[in-house]
């Protein structure tokens, strides 16, 4: 039975959360509308027709949640600023109220001897931005830098561990090609502007965490997924190498220098040449102090020509009759374990966080418990895994699991628990899973 110390004293441990998903009050205390506002009060778009707000009322009760990452021996919190919330209309008047409310949430992390990691964009664009654009606007990058600066300002003396931006190819695959989160829109020619812009974004933001924060540790966060071949026939591994351009390849490569990998995929190419991306080379290259990873299943797909662009199609792991979350996610430490080792052989990565990896099942509070032990067992199998890489020389220095408590999951709504905690969303009320619990004793050995 492995435990904590096995990976060393330094070794980071913690728990991630986002804004918009935790911490409710939607439209008081000054807080502007987000787009996932907007996105949510539209019927259809998340199941049952779930809302945002109150989501977890995190806003009124950050210091019981705080005392909860604490009890459960996690010595790291990351959170995300909610930029609507500091800046209501996305650029020009500060709401001191949210200005406010994230130094107290600094202040009481640090009073519990809890290490405060900061996302500056995790996915509630203001909607007054959405309004001109969005991400498929010139003008987002210019306002995105204001909203930095002004978070460096007010809390770089507090806090020194930043994550410019949560899972770029997250939000401008699934809100500005598919449609299936906010804010809603479809097609290459809403993805690629917002690739480029995010591209210059991640970049930028960390230029100017680096100018304004004395001793800043800058990082940015990527989804990734390694992306297997159902067969090895030719078509299956060309798409299969598509994805990877598009779910690891792409922002990753921008930040180190390289550029978007044109390369491979003629479609990148032409996205290459339409807007002029190899003049922005030197814009989008940062040279991060860490890179987070967030990986939660591999992708298997087939060639199907029958699907606009990538001409990929996903088989699920449930007809491949493999092991599954209730989101019918693949468990698959061994793939978690080769993804990690793809982006660890960039040259220009100096050090790896797993800064999100979880579970999500169907959880049921009986008799006042929660009895999660698949979700142990899940986390079992991937420590080990983060264990192997970590004896095998991978500079991995810290480990987040997602996520601290039951919370809003975008398009899912309030149907996919993948907390430690469980969170009634009628009283609000938490209880400590199993699965918490088991993570007090692994920190404690």
């Amino acid at each position: 039975m492995i435990n904590a110390s096995d990976f060393g004293r330094d070794f980071l441990w913690g728990v991630a959360t986002a804004a918009a998903q935790i911490e409710g009050t939607a439209s008081q205390y000054g807080k502007g509308p987000s787009i996932w506002d907007t996105f949510t009060a539209k019927n259809g778009k998340i199941k049952k027709n779930h809302k945002l707000d109150p989501a977890c009322d995190f806003y009124n009760r950050y210091t019981e949640d705080v005392a909860l990452v604490k009890l459960l021996g996690f010595k790291v919190f990351r959170f995300s600023i909610a930029w609507s919330r500091i800046l209501p209309q996305g650029r020009g008047e500060v709401n001191q109220e949210g200005i406010r409310f994230y130094h107290n949430l600094i202040d009481e992390c640090l009073t519990q001897g809890i290490t405060p990691y900061v996302t500056l964009y995790h996915w509630d664009l203001p909607q007054a931005l959405e309004d001109e654009g969005g991400w498929t606007s010139f003008s987002i990058n210019a306002a995105f830098n204001t909203f930095v600066s002004i978070c460096a300002l007010e809390y770089g003396d507090k806090v020194k561990n930043w994550i410019v931006l949560n899972e770029p190819f997250g939000y401008t695959s699934l809100g500005y090609m598919l449609g299936v989160h906010a804010p809603g829109k479809t097609g290459l020619s809403n993805f690629f502007p917002a690739v480029l812009h995010t591209a210059l974004a991640q970049a930028e933001g960390g230029k100017i965490l680096r100018a304004e924060v004395d001793k800043a540790n800058i990082g940015t966060t990527y989804s990734c997924s390694e992306i297997l071949p159902y067969t090895q026939s030719d078509s299956d591994v060309l798409v299969a190498k598509r994805i990877d351009c598009l779910m690891n390849r792409l922002f990753v490569e921008p930040a180190l220098g390289l550029g978007f990998p044109t390369a491979d995929w003629d479609v990148l190419e032409k996205f290459q040449i339409e807007y002029g991306t190899w003049r922005l080379q030197d814009r989008m290259k940062f040279d991060f102090d860490f890179i987070g990873l967030q990986n939660y299943f591999p992708l298997t797909v087939k060639y199907n020509a029958f699907i606009p662009v990538v001409q990929a199609w996903e088989v699920k792991a449930k007809s491949r009759k493999k092991p599954h979350t209730a989101m019918g996610w693949e468990i698959n430490a061994d793939s978690f374990y080769n993804i990690v080792k793809q982006f660890a052989a960039y040259p220009n990565i100096k050090n790896i966080i797993i800064t999100e990896n979880g579970a999500a099942y169907h959880d049921k509070l009986i008799d006042g418990k929660i009895e999660d032990t698949e979700r142990i067992e899940y986390f079992k199998l991937y420590l080990n895994a983060l264990l192997k890489l970590k004896k095998e020389g991978v500079n991995i220095t810290g480990y987040m699991a997602w996520t601290l408590m039951d919370n809003f999951e975008w398009a899912e709504g309030f149907t996919a628990r993948f907390g430690l905690v469980y969170t009634d969303f009628h009283t609000l009320k938490r209880t400590i899973k199993y699965s918490g619990y088991w993570w007090k004793e692994f920190l404690k050995g």
